[in-house]
């Protein structure tokens, strides 16, 4: 295994700098290598060379395997380990600076999408020519950086199309898993971290994707539909106003009706008169 630090007695120490590398190393993980939960105060990039393994920050799991890499932001609970039957040959570099999340957005890369896909053949050699770095006496950290920016130039040109791709079909498909919670189980008590915890995300993300593909919460897209099935039930059932409260997921027939008149600016009782006039 290989791992040093690119740095030169002249290179700036403050993190003020459009990039600063931190370590880099390579190497093949033993059987059931793993690392964490812990965090990093600073960006770690990882790429797979060969071998499966999984990667988790917060409540999400990610398969990682040849072609493949993940992000480690700072900051951020992760864990990782390799498949003991098929252990990662992997390779990673360490880094922050001013510009490094902006560098990384461009590829997709970020909190909400810590993976990618990136088959080019020369992202082996942008590693090596970081760690071979190490052989110039004076202009190491130099060296270093110029491989660094062909690496991750190669992973925005190359994956950041597939990783946006791959995180819309992600959101789309949390969505609907979202949307059939709320139809299957809109007649009963419910939260929204219940709704997060059946699509299998933290709430957080929940909130955001919402807001990202329908523009608006998961709060206000159920009480939407609660509504609408109150709308339909006073229009087409003789139910009585505490009868479709309850029907609709509120024990509360005067907070339903609360909620009611604050969304659709009339009471029940008021619509189902002017519905039946």
């Amino acid at each position: 295994m290989i791992c040093f630090k690119p740095k030169n007695d002249n290179m700036n120490l403050e993190l003020n700098v459009d990039i600063k590398l931190y370590y880099c190393g390579t190497g093949d993980c033993e059987n059931n290598f793993s690392w964490g939960p812990g965090i990093k105060d600073h960006y770690k990039l990882h790429y797979v060379h060969k071998g499966k393994g999984i990667f988790k920050m917060g409540d999400n799991i990610y398969e990682v395997s040849q072609g493949e890499g993940f992000l480690i932001c700072p900051n951020v609970l992760v864990s990782y380990k390799s498949v003991s039957e098929e252990p990662w040959d992997y390779s990673w570099v360490a880094f922050n600076g001013v510009n490094a999340e902006a560098y990384l957005n461009r590829a997709n890369l970020n909190l909400s999408n810590p993976t990618f896909k990136c088959d080019n053949k020369h992202i082996n050699n942008y590693f090596h020519a970081i760690f071979n770095s190490i052989a110039c006496e004076k202009a190491m950290d130099l060296k270093a950086l110029s491989s660094f920016y062909d690496l991750l130039s190669t992973i925005i040109e190359e994956s950041s199309s597939d990783n946006i791709n791959s995180a819309t079909k992600h959101k789309d498909a949390y969505i609907k898993q979202a949307i059939e919670f709320v139809n299957t189980n809109y007649s009963r008590k419910i939260s929204i971290d219940e709704m997060a915890s059946y699509v299998g995300i933290n709430r957080k993300y929940l909130y955001q994707i919402f807001l990202d593909i329908l523009n608006v919460s998961p709060q206000n897209y159920l009480i939407n539909f609660r509504l609408q099935k109150a709308c339909h039930l006073l229009t087409n059932s003789d139910l009585s106003i505490v009868e479709i409260s309850n029907s609709v997921g509120y024990a509360d027939p005067f907070l339903f009706s609360k909620v009611f008149k604050k969304y659709k600016g009339i009471s029940p009782k008021n619509y189902r008169l002017n519905s039946a006039g």
